[in-house]
């Protein structure tokens, strides 16, 4: 069983908690527009017998007028495929209604694989899929850090999910933070 979410990353750092000298609050001071974006797609797989493991696939989008700013359905695709051949086992995905992953393109693309079974999250529901947990570490961990350039932000990104890939107690702590019973039905 597999979920899926996917975030996007700026030059502008998200906000955290910091310190400073009393009467002094520090400044960070960055210019994030026409930076650029960094899409990332981000997949937690689940096996009985296995090691929870998360899978990822970022792609820089430079900035400029008319060009795509989110992951298309290849990216995801090329996600799924990955995946699969990492598991070597049949896929049972779990993600949201965007309208890339609802779009009849993708409908095709997963109708041409005999292994994946895709389900749909209902709508507003993040608080069920656990790779916002993914995305909520990896931010609070960049939290004030200014980069100077696109392909630095992509490299401390990149370095975030993997110090995650393998840590499988943490990923099993994001779908235990989810609610989901995810264990085998006791019979009664």
């Amino acid at each position: 069983m597999c979920f899926e979410d996917e975030a996007g990353f700026t030059r502008r750092p998200p906000r955290g908690r910091t310190w400073g000298r009393r009467g002094h609050t520090p400044v960070v001071t960055v210019s994030g527009r026409r930076s650029g974006r960094l899409s990332v797609a981000g997949l937690i797989a689940m096996r009985p017998g296995s090691r929870t493991r998360l899978c990822h696939r970022l792609v820089a989008h430079p900035a400029g007028k008319g060009k795509r700013r989110s992951m298309s359905e290849r990216d995801f695709i090329a996600l799924l495929d990955g995946t699969h051949q990492l598991i070597k086992a049949p896929i049972v995905l779990v993600w949201d209604r965007l309208n890339t992953h609802v779009s009849r393109t993708m409908r095709e693309l997963i109708d041409a694989r005999e292994w994946l079974t895709v389900f749909l999250l209902p709508a507003y529901s993040p608080d069920l899929n656990p790779v916002e947990g993914v995305w909520a570490h990896v931010k609070r961990s960049l939290a004030n850090l200014a980069v100077v350039a696109l392909d630095r932000l992509e490299a401390l990104v990149r370095n975030r999910l993997k110090r995650l890939q393998y840590r499988p107690e943490t990923l099993d702590g994001f779908i235990a933070g989810t609610g989901l019973a995810l264990g085998n039905p006791t019979s009664p």
